[in-house]
């Protein structure tokens, strides 16, 4: 099993990866210290283009924390997930609130647990995870399948909105949402800001928007900018 380790905290990166290191069957191909940095190595790693659509991850599984500069674990995992087929991603995080819980497993995580999990813990749950299942550490999985349980209550989830757009003019009006410059989403997405530019003015042109506050107000009204959306 193929795993990297994405961590901004050295120590916390380079012990993690070390104990996996040591354990059968676990091979720890690399280590990155922010989301940008994991896009970029995983696309290495896969033998395609950064950013670009690959047949299959040579990545298994990527431990993920949330909170690190430049693109966080949660718009990491999504992106990760999008472009890579088969691949798997375990959060690691401090952060234990629904909302953030929530957003990573929208983004595609398949398991999330808290730092401070025992090192027992985290094998089984990247084990599981590789052979194609869901894990919660287990302070977290009751109010996971409470929401599960909730989700099957409720009436179908609304549409996506803005249906016109492209998968990457959703992640362009994401970032567009959180305040990110052109240059900042070129650099999050591994893109030219060329392509960047005429992404952003396709948007405008769907979205019927007169502007950059224009588009940013509508993402804003139908929940992009939020944390996981």
């Amino acid at each position: 099993m193929r795993v990297v380790v994405v961590d901004d905290h050295q120590i916390v990166r380079e012990g993690l990866a070390a104990l996996l290191a040591a354990l059968d069957g676990i091979a720890v191909v690399g280590t990155a210290g922010d989301g940008r940095e994991a896009v970029h190595l995983v696309g290495e790693l896969a033998g395609g283009s950064v950013g670009g659509p690959v047949g299959g991850s040579r990545v298994d599984v990527v431990v993920m924390d949330i909170q690190m500069p430049h693109l966080d674990g949660i718009e990491a995992t999504r992106f990760l997930v999008g472009r890579h087929p088969g691949l798997r991603v375990v959060m690691l995080t401090m952060n234990e609130d629904d909302e953030t819980i929530l957003a990573a497993i929208r983004a595609g995580a398949v398991g999330y647990l808290l730092k401070g999990s025992g090192a027992a813990e985290v094998e089984r749950a990247i084990r599981a995870a590789a052979e194609g299942g869901m894990v919660f550490g287990a302070s977290l999985a009751a109010r996971v399948a409470a929401f599960f349980a909730g989700a099957r209550s409720e009436p179908a989830a609304p549409e996506e909105p803005f249906p016109d757009l492209s998968e990457r003019e959703r992640e362009v009006l994401r970032l567009l949402a959180r305040g990110r410059s052109n240059d900042e989403i070129a650099g999050a997405l591994y893109v030219s800001n060329k392509t960047v530019r005429n992404t952003v003015s396709g948007i405008y042109t769907k979205l019927h928007a007169t502007g950059r506050a224009d588009a940013i107000v509508k993402a804003r009204e139908a929940g992009y900018g939020r944390d996981g959306a």
